[in-house]
């Protein structure tokens, strides 16, 4: 058997595009011919995804599950809403996201890459083998997940395909000793509220410092001029009115139950029925596709530069 070098190694990954890992174990089974190492690549669909890979995935699915006290929120993008609507695909979201679930809140992207996959070898292999046999290029982008020891996390999908995938999903962690039947309807209440109103934080404190400066400097710029004394009131009654804002429990709830109350006085108002009091943990919102920069396609410009070749 050939001595498979680092060289080789190299040359391989340059004219294939795959992983360093995937380019050795061509090499070894082709007894370290290239060509042939080449077309071992092809086949297991690691060329050609490797190829797809720079092209932007700014579409897919958000995916939500819930297994007793833990929740988790993944998205996968491809290229393409087509794609999204895809059974393979929604298949290979499915089990990412029961992966993701079996790992919990020590869920990370690579580490549910690394993880297996369930019919075998690990998630990233099922998602170059997706790429192959689909065609776009598809990446796993977020996950994460949450946790309470006591209590409920609640779900909710927005723009659903199908059960468990959409646009944006939403977890909240309720933490209580209380009916579990009336927490999870609280949760989805919730879930539903942040899924609409997007809120950056919990409550003010777990807000970025960096943001809170940001925006005491933007107010306090507006009104220039003024005495200190004047704008440092007008900065504090600006900053209590962006709390309220962008502030899980200081909004005021989307829904009639609880109409004119914020998300605080609402958890607050349902520890009668649950029976024992009721804390907001944590929530994660994603929204598909947020923060990446999109290609805009002129179709009608694309098919008229074409016809000129």
């Amino acid at each position: 058997m050939a001595e498979v070098t680092a060289a080789m190694v190299k040359d391989l990954r340059e004219k294939t595009g795959a992983g360093m890992m995937d380019c050795k174990t061509a090499l070894n089974e082709t007894q370290g011919d290239i060509e042939a190492a080449i077309d071992y690549l092809r086949k297991k669909g690691l060329s050609k995804a490797a190829k797809k890979s720079g092209r932007v995935a700014a579409e897919g699915l958000v995916s939500v599950a819930v297994k007793g006290n833990t929740g988790v929120v993944v998205e996968v993008n491809s290229e393409t809403d087509f794609v999204a609507r895809n059974d393979d695909f929604q298949a290979l979201v499915h089990g990412i996201t029961a992966v993701t679930l079996d790992k919990g809140v020590a869920a990370d992207v690579e580490a549910v890459k690394g993880a297996h996959y369930p019919g075998g070898g690990t998630v990233a292999d099922a998602i170059a083998n997706a790429i192959a046999t689909i065609g776009e290029n598809m990446t796993l982008r977020r996950v994460r997940g949450l946790h309470v020891p006591h209590g409920v996390v609640g779900q909710y999908i927005h723009g659903a395909v199908v059960e468990g995938l959409g646009k944006i999903g939403v977890i909240v962690a309720l933490e209580s000793t209380g009916d579990t039947d009336e927490l999870s309807i609280l949760a989805r209440q919730i879930a539903m509220h942040v899924a609409a109103t997007s809120p950056i934080a919990l409550d003010s404190s777990s807000i970025d410092p960096a943001v809170v400066e940001r925006e005491k400097s933007v107010l306090a710029d507006k009104h220039q001029g003024k005495p200190a004394n004047v704008i440092e009131k007008i900065v504090e009654s600006g900053l209590k009115t962006y709390y309220k804002e962008v502030c899980l429990v200081d909004q005021v709830s989307i829904h009639a139950d609880h109409a004119g109350k914020t998300i605080g006085q609402a958890v607050k108002d349902s520890e009668g029925k649950v029976g024992a009091p009721v804390k907001i943990t944590g929530f994660v919102r994603y929204a598909l596709g947020e923060g990446i920069e999109k290609q805009e396609t002129d179709f009608a410009a694309e098919v008229a530069s074409m016809s000129k070749a």
